[in-house]
């Protein structure tokens, strides 16, 4: 994988810079995404242009495929995504999986046994996105607020998600847990330590879960590999800590103002908040300047 070696890029010679990528990748929430959850028309716009230059414009989010429907739709030329936090890279043209990475019947069988009696929220994530009714209509308590209006739209909505789970034995691509506090995050990652999957922390008191090695970083290399370029020449942009690999992997990484403190100190250059088009700035400046 691609380690950095520093902000190199500030003493870059830049036409050169500026002229080599090929591919950008944005995170969607808190990046792509404004605070009331849509992309600006701005950022669109810059999109647009990038496609229409030859550029390739992907999506690398936690989301899964049935949670990007509305936004897939809006974005133009986008035929790439890297999605569930690189556990699945999806070719939306030819409708297939160019790779996918999920967690086995048995590990998701034993993550919602240790669940079984904590005050959370499961969500199970492959093509579909699952959740039990009665968490759906008690969101507030887990932080998810934001997130109600999507979830009406694409979630499969279960009386009992562990019987659920019993009767039809999937392999999952990725399994989020909602808390209503850090603390309780916090001790159920710890209780979870013994399997063999990756645990991120998301939003302010979600938890990630996939299989070991399962990262938006990996998820990308498949893609560069798939389309035959180097990561070298390719750009990624994110806020959060499930951005971290993806955006040491990629040749140029982009920090939202937004983002948390260990995203911008990795980070080669800093763009304008979610709110405030950083994304179209990371098109305009870094991509196509």
């Amino acid at each position: 994988m691609h380690q950095k070696t520093g902000h190199a890029y500030e003493k870059a010679d830049e036409r050169y810079v500026m002229s080599k990528y090929k591919l950008i990748s944005f995170d969607m929430d808190g990046t792509l995404l404004n605070s009331k959850k849509e992309i600006s028309r701005k950022s669109l716009e810059w999109i647009k242009k990038a496609v229409d230059s030859g550029k390739e414009v992907i999506l690398s989010t936690g989301r899964s495929v049935a949670e990007l429907s509305g936004y897939i739709e809006q974005i133009p030329g986008l035929r790439y995504i890297n999605c569930v936090s690189g556990a699945l890279v999806y070719d939306l043209k030819e409708d297939k999986k160019i790779y996918s990475n999920a967690m086995s019947a048995e590990t998701v069988k034993k993550i919602l046994e240790i669940s079984r009696f904590e005050d959370c929220m499961p969500h199970i994530m492959t093509d579909d996105s699952i959740i039990q009714k009665c968490d759906y209509e008690n969101m507030e308590h887990f932080q998810m607020e934001n997130y109600i209006p999507l979830f009406e739209k694409v979630a499969m909505k279960v009386d009992d998600i562990r019987k659920f789970y019993e009767e039809h034995n999937f392999p999952v691509e990725k399994f989020n847990i909602y808390y209503p506090t850090p603390e309780e995050r916090a001790h159920m990652k710890e209780r979870l330590r013994g399997l063999d999957v990756e645990l991120i922390y998301v939003e302010n008191t979600s938890l990630e879960i996939s299989a070991k090695g399962v990262t938006k970083g990996v998820g990308l290399l498949k893609l560069c590999e798939h389309l035959g370029i180097s990561p070298e020449d390719t750009i990624a942009v994110g806020d959060s800590d499930n951005d971290i690999e993806i955006l040491k992997t990629a040749g140029l990484s982009v920090a939202m103002e937004n983002a948390n403190e260990t995203v911008k100190e990795l980070c080669d250059v800093t763009v304008a908040d979610c709110d405030h088009d950083g994304c179209a700035e990371a098109v305009e400046k870094y991509l196509l300047g």
